[in-house]
């Protein structure tokens, strides 16, 4: 019982950590193009976690770094770019909804690339919550936007993110969380930084309107969206599954929701119950696994 306790609080977390990553990027993107908003994001998230990465390599077999790099970039490097892209043209309800899109491509993946199978009650658990997340969505709105095509970025960035995750439960299983955070972090901050070394980000913060407030977004989007968020991600895929971890994507509207009255704005009763369809899909997809 105590186990499960903290499986969900884990859950929770990571959500608040994610689920505020949306708000953070349209910051961030109000003053850097969307390649130096995501190369922010992991060079800040790859200095946060450093403390950690002598000790973490140390505990490494030199054969599981290029597999840990590999989720690093499946995991954090390409959708860090991939969502920046895409938001620079979609609105993010659009964007929310297509990152829910994540335990699809988890199941998927499993099947693909490691013959896993899949049972009918966990498919079940997804469509239910996926339609919540359609639902929530359709109640606050979604404006048409001639450049939709750019939602594929996303649809990309989900299938990077379900790789990832079939990536981690089958061949890092046996690691620390902050052991492959540190690690993966690392490398994408290291291929990521001669991006904002030649791309003028720097000479910006010598001038007398220096982008304080975007560069604070990208920070806290590097250290919690990013770093905490991928130490938290791992550890959820090794305590709980990686179908329950890649759940977690349904409740970052709720996220957004909370966004939304720090706003002002107001919540309907029909969002509510999406909120609770999303979470039953969440609890559907958990049962399934145990059973």
């Amino acid at each position: 019982m105590n186990q499960r306790f903290a499986h969900w609080g884990i859950f929770l977390l990571l959500s608040l950590t994610w689920g505020s990553s949306f708000i953070l990027m349209k910051i961030g993107l109000e003053s850097f193009t969307a390649y130096q908003v995501a190369s922010l994001r992991l060079v800040a998230a790859g200095l946060a976690l450093s403390p950690f990465l002598f000790k973490a390599l140390r505990q490494t077999p030199i054969n599981k770094i290029p597999v840990i790099i590999l989720s690093g970039i499946l995991g954090n490097g390409i959708p860090a770019f991939l969502f920046c892209l895409a938001e620079t043209e979609i609105d993010s309800s659009l964007a929310g909804i297509l990152n829910a899109l994540t335990p699809l491509m988890a199941l998927l993946s499993g099947l693909v690339f490691f013959k896993v199978p899949i049972k009918k009650a966990q498919l079940f658990g997804v469509f239910v919550g996926l339609l919540g997340v359609v639902f929530l969505f359709a109640s606050k709105g979604i404006n048409t936007n001639a450049h939709w095509y750019y939602g594929l970025l996303v649809v990309a960035a989900t299938a990077c993110y379900g790789i990832n995750i079939s990536l981690v439960h089958h061949y890092l299983k046996g690691f620390g969380s902050l052991q492959l955070g540190s690690i993966a972090m690392f490398f994408c901050a290291l291929f990521t930084f001669p991006i904002l070394w030649y791309s003028h980000f720097f000479p910006q913060f010598f001038t007398d309107h220096a982008p304080w407030r975007a560069f604070s977004a990208g920070i806290v989007l590097g250290v919690m969206g990013t770093g905490v968020a991928a130490v938290l991600f791992y550890l959820l895929i090794k305590k709980a599954g990686s179908m329950f971890a890649s759940m977690v994507t349904y409740a970052l509207p709720v996220v957004a929701i909370g966004w939304g009255l720090l706003a002002k704005e107001s919540i309907t009763w029909v969002q509510i119950l999406c909120m609770g369809i999303i979470l039953l899909g969440v609890y559907l997809v958990n049962k399934a696994k145990n059973a």
